[in-house]
């Protein structure tokens, strides 16, 4: 399945626009496996869209994408069994309980996480017998984690994993990160979050305006901007195609 080597994602020239709005810009990006990738940028950097298209789920307008060597569109069924994504939106059925949809998910995998470990993995152990509709925003957010991880991904996107959720139930999902890395799990991180990218990333991938302006670990990115940490880099690195455009 896998022609990449030691490389897990291959992104190659991936362009994207939305009528006038170029949202990718000849992006490339190589990821190996088992390595954790922020991926940084202001909001309406191109971020979402990258990943997206990634995952199979938007088709690039110009570009090449391999998964563990498969093509995400000419692929999907193959890539559905070895990739898990994790988006900010979760559209599960309301009427059924966490435990029944992660019972539901586990059948689309063939060899799944028992559902007891998938639900002590994001902490959601106690609502178990909860329905959706009923479930916190930020319960339901853990709740689509654990869906996207039931399937013992090799390859994962993550996007925006932690946001809204307090500080108790961020570190429960830094932990879970930490044991995909030890599982040798390929993690692809969209976050604004700077100590996440800290405590988890092996490198980051910057975006401004649709470009990939930087790839490095994230104390070669503070180094690079001459910064004392990473949120000072990162202001000193992004917005200049926003600036550029008034």
């Amino acid at each position: 399945m896998d022609d990449t080597g030691g490389t897990a994602v291959v992104a190659e020239n991936l362009r994207k626009r939305y009528g006038d709005t170029i949202a990718v810009d000849d992006v490339s990006l190589r990821v190996e496996a088992g390595e954790c990738v922020g991926i940084l940028g202001v909001n309406g950097a191109g971020k979402t869209t990258m990943v997206e298209m990634i995952a199979g789920l938007r088709v690039p307008d110009d570009g090449r994408v391999r998964v563990l060597g498969l093509d995400p569109r000419r692929d999907r069924a193959r890539l559905r069994q070895v990739m898990g994504v994790q988006l900010q939106q979760a559209y599960l059925h309301h009427a059924l309980t966490v435990e029944e949809l992660v019972r539901l998910f586990r059948g689309f995998y063939p060899n799944p996480r028992p559902a007891d470990e998938a639900l002590e993995l994001v902490g959601l152990t106690g609502q178990r017998r909860t329905r959706f509709d009923r479930l916190s925003g930020g319960q339901q957010q853990r709740l689509s984690i654990a869906l996207a991880l039931v399937g013992r991904p090799r390859v994962a996107i993550l996007d925006e994993l932690t946001t809204g959720l307090d500080p108790r139930a961020r570190r429960r999902m830094w932990e879970a990160i930490r044991r995909l890395r030890d599982e040798k799990v390929t993690v692809l991180l969209v976050t604004h979050a700077m100590e996440e990218v800290e405590r988890l990333c092996d490198r980051v991938a910057l975006l401004d305006g649709g470009r990939l302006v930087l790839v490095d670990t994230p104390a070669g990115m503070v180094a690079r901007a001459g910064a004392d940490n990473l949120d000072d880099a990162f202001v000193a690195l992004t917005g200049k195609a926003a600036e550029g455009a008034e």
